[in-house]
């Protein structure tokens, strides 16, 4: 049964269409975990809600579930932890998700960045960089006073110091879909062929239903 942070294909909502077969893609992943990883404002959350419903997975947000942990927003862990204690809670709260058997799961823009994290999620998991362009993720990160990595003077600057940081570590992720200005529908198809690919399951000339 899903826990309260997740949520499970039995939602409400017309389903996305894709062009592999969901329970095909489920065999083939077996144990393992959709994990989407990438930037604040890429996108993880709501691309990996409707990625979930699209295959009838469960869906889990790494950020919720550790908010739920401490009983604490994660703004309020930074201000009275700091940053290190929260990556430690955060590996452990991805650890645990990745323990519990197949779902999608949106990671925290840091998570990736933990040489234990990549390697469990290695093991565990199909990793999946959503990749932004900078001007992209300001335009969606301003709309939110949340985000404590960029509680500095110059926001944007704090943006594009951790793009250059990160994205060479991203890119470490089995596979890259880019997330931009566009229906979610369009990101989720190209998911779904990136999988497919990875676990050989795409069949040539196959056409979208």
């Amino acid at each position: 049964m899903a826990t309260a942070a997740e949520e499970t294909a039995s939602g409400s909502g017309a389903r996305p269409r894709v062009s592999t077969d969901a329970a095909a893609l489920r065999a083939a992943l077996g144990r393992r975990s959709i994990v989407l990883v990438g930037m604040m404002g890429a996108g993880k959350s709501s691309v990996g809600r409707r990625l979930a419903h699209a295959l009838e997975l469960p869906f889990v947000d790494a950020d919720t579930e550790i908010e739920a942990a401490a009983g604490m927003t994660i703004p309020e862990i930074f201000a009275a932890h700091g940053e290190p204690y929260f990556r430690a809670g955060e590996a452990r709260v991805v650890a645990r998700l990745l323990e519990e058997g197949p779902k999608v799961i949106a990671t925290g823009g840091g998570a990736w960045l933990n040489p234990e994290t990549r390697a469990r999620i290695g093991e565990a998991g199909v990793s999946i960089w959503l990749k932004a362009e900078v001007d992209v993720l300001m335009k969606r990160v301003r709309k939110r006073s949340n985000r404590p990595m960029l509680a500095s003077a110059d926001p944007e600057g704090t943006l594009r110091a951790l793009v250059e940081a990160r994205y060479p570590v991203y890119a470490s992720a089995d596979l890259t879909v880019m997330s931009r200005d566009a229906p979610h529908e369009h990101v989720i198809a190209e998911v779904v062929q990136a999988l497919s690919e990875r676990l050989d399951l795409a069949r040539p000339n196959e056409e979208p239903i």
